[in-house]
């Protein structure tokens, strides 16, 4: 609730905010309300479980999340995952992987993970975003042109498929959906409906249109679920057995990690428009205790919604009230307009939806990183995004968060030096210690960088090319930020293998996080505590004592 009590603290909770606030969730709540429908019948669930999922998702992320900004309900990134969950294991299935999802956000929440998920490299992120926009398009030509259903396992399949059958468009379907994607489009260009939702004017228009010419064979909400129950949804606990739980634990840990993205997106999205700041471990909680409750009332997963989220803070949004608002609106509208829907066009819903996969696809941003990126993050790009069409959501981001941390730790490997230092570098620490150049047999190596697994192999690559062993070995830890255990291992065997042929080995200038690594790891005893030294000067002494015995 740190969002909420934010807002009270700098007084957005006062009474003089209310109506902007009203106004916002007003506007909020209409936009919202197409797009729930159309998302939930994407991801193969009833359209009124998309309104349930704005609703309660809605009210509980502004209750308890970590953005005063923040609208949450289902949104256009998770219609990928969602569909292919409900194919496999049916509606509740997938209310249970939300649930096990929604434990896990929390989870990360209180473990104060919220700031690790912003480290998900943009390629990947672009990549699957647009692999999803490119899904999502394709995969409603059939409601948009009235085609007969197609089936195949794979994109490929279904994409051809469906170009097969192309010729057999119903004509009427088709024309009601160009005139819901051109109303999307043109309505926020005209002057006087620019402050209307694009959506809801293209519902509202071919659902007058169907309700008023009836037209032969166009697909509806009410020929294909039967319309939408006018009253609240019932509470109910989705059965499960333990054999469930465990073959969907893949598909919860999806669903969290991309609820986890989304939702700290949106809030930095916020935070950007507002000049507010979101508390990322508190937003992962209110998502956390949203993807929980939500199902239990028959929605499906949720998580903070860029689009909304921006039509909220450009409608005077202020503080989680919107958000309340938001909600409160989608309930009256079900309460009381819900046998309206069932003349609603799928067609104008699949117009919604050609928007949204275009937005999400950020065409501009994916050709302009293809363009510009350095050439190992145009192919993380491109993998990312052939394999999210081709193969798997889960397949995608998993190889391409893989293939970018092995390129970021072969770059971090290769920043890693380590360097021979003469009298020209060290000529203070010498001057310190009366000596004007290193005593005969005394070797002086600093190692630059951090000291892990990927650097392991310079420092054994260089202490190699010492073709003369020293009489004295000084490595200098004064610019390693940070060592692992293996840097710590190599550290070891290095000391050891130097022993054995006669060389004595001191190590000066580590930081307290290193020394106090080396100390646990039981580096310092195989060292000697004695030839640890503080400083360089200390080291270079010891080193000349050394030397002279």
């Amino acid at each position: 609730m740190i969002a909420l009590l934010s807002a009270q603290k700098n007084g957005f909770l006062a009474k003089k905010h209310w109506l902007p606030n009203m106004v916002a969730g007003l506007i909020v709540g209409v936009v919202a309300l197409p797009l729930g429908m159309a998302f939930a019948i994407a991801s193969g669930v009833k359209p009124e479980q998309g309104i349930y999922t704005a609703i309660i998702a809605g009210f509980l992320v502004s209750v308890f999340g970590g953005s005063r900004l923040q609208i949450a309900g289902p949104t256009g990134a998770f219609i990928v995952i969602l569909s292919g969950i409900t194919a496999q294991y049916g509606v509740v299935g997938l209310q249970i992987a939300t649930m096990m999802a929604g434990v896990i956000l929390l989870l990360l929440g209180l473990a104060k993970l919220g700031g690790v998920i912003k480290f998900i490299p943009a390629p990947v992120i672009v990549g699957f975003t647009a692999g999803i926009g490119v899904i999502i398009w394709i995969g409603q030509w059939g409601s948009f042109f009235g085609l007969p259903k197609v089936v195949g396992e794979h994109f490929h399949e279904k994409f051809w498929h469906t170009l097969q059958v192309l010729p057999e468009l119903h004509w009427a379907t088709s024309i009601l959906g160009v005139l819901s994607l051109l109303l999307v489009l043109l309505t926020p260009k005209l002057p006087y409906l620019r402050k209307i939702p694009g959506p809801l004017v293209a519902m509202v228009v071919a659902t007058s249109l169907q309700a008023l010419f009836h037209f032969d064979g166009v697909a509806t909400i009410g020929s294909a679920f039967g319309g939408i129950p006018q009253g609240l949804p019932e509470f109910a606990v989705p059965q499960f057995t333990a054999s469930q739980l465990i073959s969907l634990i893949g598909p919860a840990f999806t669903i969290a990690m991309l609820g986890a993205i989304e939702s700290l997106l949106s809030a930095v999205v916020a935070d950007g428009m507002a000049g507010t700041r979101h508390d990322s471990n508190q937003e992962l909680v209110g998502q956390g205790i949203a993807n929980i409750i939500t199902p239990l009332f028959g929605g499906f997963a949720a998580t903070g919604a860029i689009a909304r989220t921006a039509t909220n803070i450009r409608n005077g949004g202020t503080s989680p009230l919107a958000g309340i608002f938001h909600a409160i609106t989608l309930l009256l509208i079900i309460l009381f307009l819900a046998p309206l829907a069932a003349s609603i066009p799928l067609a104008a819903l699949a117009a919604i939806l050609f928007v949204v996969a275009w937005n999400m696809s950020e065409v501009k941003h994916f050709i302009h990183m293809l363009t510009h990126a350095p050439r190992a993050d145009v192919a993380i790009l491109l993998i990312t995004f052939v394999l999210t069409v081709f193969a798997d959501l889960v397949v995608a981001v998993n190889i391409g968060v893989i293939l970018a941390t092995l390129h970021f730790l072969r770059r971090m490997s290769m920043s890693v030096e380590v360097l021979p230092q003469d009298e020209r570098q060290i000529g203070v620490e010498l001057i310190q210690q009366g000596l004007m150049k290193l005593p005969e047999g005394v070797l002086v190596y600093a190692i630059e960088g951090p000291f892990f697994f990927g650097a392991v192999e310079n420092f054994e690559r260089v202490l190699a090319e010492t073709h003369t062993d020293p009489r004295v070995l000084v490595i200098r830890l004064l610019r390693v930020p940070f060592v692992d255990m293996t840097g710590l291992q190599a550290l070891d065997e290095a000391i050891g293998e130097l022993r054995a042929r006669g060389v004595k080995v001191l190590i000066c200038e580590a930081n307290a996080t290193v020394m106090a690594k080396m100390e646990r790891a039981g580096l310092l005893v195989t060292l000697g505590r004695e030839n640890y030294c503080p400083d360089l000067a200390t080291a270079v002494g010891r080193a000349d004592v050394l030397c002279s015995a």
